[in-house]
C-alpha cells in the first residue's frame, strides 16, 4: 500500500510537470537569410506575436524575448481606436486599426521601442483576447532555437 502510494504521488506530480509544458506557450525562433526573429505561440500552436524586427544574431533575438517577457506582463493597453484616448505611459500594448480595417496590438518596451506586434483580428475583443494571451504566455515560456545546420 505505501508502494503504491508513494507512485500515485510521483505519477500526480510528473503529471502536473506535463500538464504545465501542454498548457504554456513557448518563443520560437527562427532564422532567416538576414539574421533571427521569434514568434510567441500559445499552447494551441497559434502565434499570437511577432518579434518587432530581425536581429542580427542569437543572442540578440534572445535579448528581444527576454524584452517580451519582462515587459508584456505589466504593460497596460492604450486604445488608439477610441476618439481622445488616453496616452499610456510604456511598457504597452498599442492597439490601432489597420489600412484594412483590421485591429491589431503592438507592445512597446519602457524605452518606446516596439518589441512585438500582432497579426490582424477582425474583432477588437479578439484583439484584446491576444492581449492577454501574449500577456500570460509570454511568463516562463520555453524558448526554441532553430537547429543547426
Amino acid at each position: 500500500m505505501i508502494c503504491l502510494l508513494t507512485n500515485t504521488k510521483a505519477w500526480v506530480q510528473t503529471f502536473a510537470v506535463y500538464e504545465r509544458m501542454i498548457v504554456m506557450g513557448k518563443f520560437v525562433i527562427n532564422q532567416t537569410k538576414t539574421g533571427y526573429t521569434f514568434g510567441l505561440k500559445a499552447a494551441n500552436g497559434e502565434t499570437i506575436a511577432t518579434g518587432g524586427e530581425v536581429y542580427s544574431s542569437l543572442d540578440s533575438v534572445k535579448n528581444g524575448i527576454k524584452s517580451v517577457e519582462t515587459n508584456a506582463p505589466a504593460a497596460a493597453v492604450e486604445d488608439q481606436t477610441i476618439e481622445g484616448y488616453h496616452t499610456e505611459k510604456n511598457p504597452k500594448f498599442e492597439i490601432y486599426s489597420d489600412k484594412s480595417g483590421e485591429f491589431r496590438f503592438r507592445l512597446k518596451a519602457k524605452n518606446g521601442q516596439i518589441i512585438a506586434v500582432s497579426e490582424g483580428y477582425t474583432s477588437k475583443a479578439n484583439c484584446k483576447n491576444g492581449i492577454e494571451s501574449v500577456k500570460k504566455n509570454s511568463v516562463n515560456s520555453p524558448v526554441i532555437e532553430p537547429e543547426t545546420k
